[in-house]
């Protein structure tokens, strides 16, 4: 089976979130299985210089954008086993960042079309194009509007995984005939408010649609989490799957990681040494036995900041717990949470930035992970607190009403704590009940144990994928 990968972001060549670390993980997991499988990215001008020079020119080609044309180059590089094209274009990608810029529908239907039109040039007929997120969306529709009456793309399957659908490609209605070359016969089915939306291209077009957890697949068939999108992913409910996420569990291993402070596998003895390397790099009080409660996050409003922007002053002034957040996003957290600090420097460390050795240093030293989002289609943090025996406090959201589940005292199961309702007094109390539990050697041990025992590798996942694809090919 021959799979081809498109996305806009790929770990460790160029990153802005979660899409990247998927990217970067599965098609390795896909290869273990058996598949024959590569991914192709846009070739931006952020990728560092390590990976630029290796990267070598396979082919040289013209792309239709619209009614023009416009060069494309394509180099690779074998990661890992993994062949990765990139599509060269200094006009559309040697720029800083990855998106943000106002021709990006223009920018994306290039990298789309480009997608299609390589193929025959590198040498690869995959059987299945796997397309992520609205970046790659319109693959599926291009393929049956410009190339299915080619033989050599007239069997081939197409899977759209939606990553966040709060985040579509929506573009004017001119972006229809003029980037992706399409007649008004087929502006229905991108059609959202009199524009153009790209992931609805993907939903509609695509052999089969899969998003990040089934709780997620679940919740975005509802006019709260659809987005304008619930009435069609509803009808697309019997070609519709959640499938949760993994992690790179050989590059997050606390028994090997040479970031961290202390190398464990599952002794809490040794994973407290962590805590006090991380209290005393940050300058907070050297304490072992003080729960430390963290974050690592975007700082965004989607992430629950602002439950815990009400009610961390009454946390840190009445209890006994050290609180460390990492990360950087709207400038309004980003000042409260440095100012927090300011007010409880025994208590609060906000680390204002993102630097990756820290962020593992904190899964190894904290005690408690918090993500109380208000959603969550996967998330990839607390796959990464629990493989570091960092015991989850989530809202029963997405992924992590998946992946994390509440501990019972009588029973002994369970790898973390929850809560529903996005209220903050109900994080609080939930984070409380959760250093109780600290306190309470005989419990905190059998919960970080179930945290240990766990499996975030992406195989389970991976054989998921693997039937998908077979069931669309036959």
């Amino acid at each position: 089976m021959k799979v081809l990968f498109a996305a806009a972001e790929a770990h460790p060549f160029i990153k802005t979130g979660g899409l990247a670390d998927v990217i970067g993980a599965l098609p390795k997991a896909l290869k273990g299985a058996g598949v024959d499988v590569r991914v192709i990215l846009p070739k931006y001008k952020g990728i560092p210089e390590q990976f630029r020079s290796q990267m070598e020119p396979v082919a040289v080609l013209d792309v239709p954008v619209g009614w023009r044309n416009q060069y494309c180059g394509i180099e690779q590089i074998v990661y890992e086993g993994i062949p990765v094209y990139f599509v060269d274009n200094e006009y559309y990608f040697g720029r800083d960042g990855i998106y943000g810029y106002m021709d990006d529908g223009e920018r994306f239907a290039f990298f789309n079309r480009a997608v299609l039109e390589c193929l025959p040039s590198i040498n690869f007929q995959p059987d299945v194009l796997h397309c992520h997120d609205w970046h790659a969306a319109v693959v599926p529709l291009l393929l049956k509007a410009h190339y299915r009456h080619i033989p050599f793309y007239s069997n081939m399957r197409t899977v759209f995984t939606i990553h966040n659908l709060l985040y579509q490609g929506v573009f004017p209605y001119s972006v229809l005939g003029e980037l992706l070359g399409l007649d008004s016969s087929y502006f229905t089915s991108v059609e959202y408010y009199g524009n153009v939306n790209y992931m609805k291209g993907g939903i509609v077009h695509s052999d089969h649609v899969t998003t990040v957890s089934p709780t997620y697949a679940d919740e975005i068939r509802t006019a709260y989490y659809g987005y304008g999108l619930d009435g069609l992913l509803n009808s697309r409910a019997d070609s519709l799957s959640g499938i949760v996420n993994g992690i790179d569990t050989k590059s997050y291993n606390p028994n090997t990681d040479s970031k961290i402070f202390t190398r464990y596998r599952s002794n809490l003895t040794k994973k407290a040494e962590n805590k006090l390397g991380l209290q005393q790099e940050l300058g907070l009080p050297v304490a072992p036995y003080i729960p430390m409660v963290a974050m690592v996050t975007r700082l965004v409003d989607s992430k629950g900041l602002d439950l815990l922007t009400r009610v961390l002053d009454e946390l840190l002034y009445y209890d006994d717990i050290q609180f460390v957040l990492l990360g950087t996003g709207d400038e309004s957290y980003e000042r409260w949470f440095r100012e927090a600090a300011w007010r409880y420097p025994t208590k609060l460390s906000s680390q204002i930035l993102f630097n990756d050795a820290l962020s593992r240093k904190i899964y190894a030293a904290s005690d408690i992970f918090l993500m109380p989002s208000k959603f969550e289609p996967c998330g990839i943090s607390q796959l990464l607190a629990l493989r570091y025996g960092s015991i989850p406090v989530v809202r029963e959201t997405g992924g992590l009403n998946d992946t994390v589940h509440a501990y019972e005292e009588e029973t002994g199961e369970g790898n973390g704590f929850t809560f529903k309702d996005y209220n903050a007094h109900d994080m609080m109390f939930t984070l409380r009940r959760a250093v109780s539990y600290y306190h309470k050697p005989e419990h905190w041990k059998k919960v970080t144990k179930n945290a240990f025992a766990g499996d975030y590798s992406w195989s389970v996942s991976a054989q998921q994928y693997i039937d998908i694809y077979d069931n669309i090919m036959e």
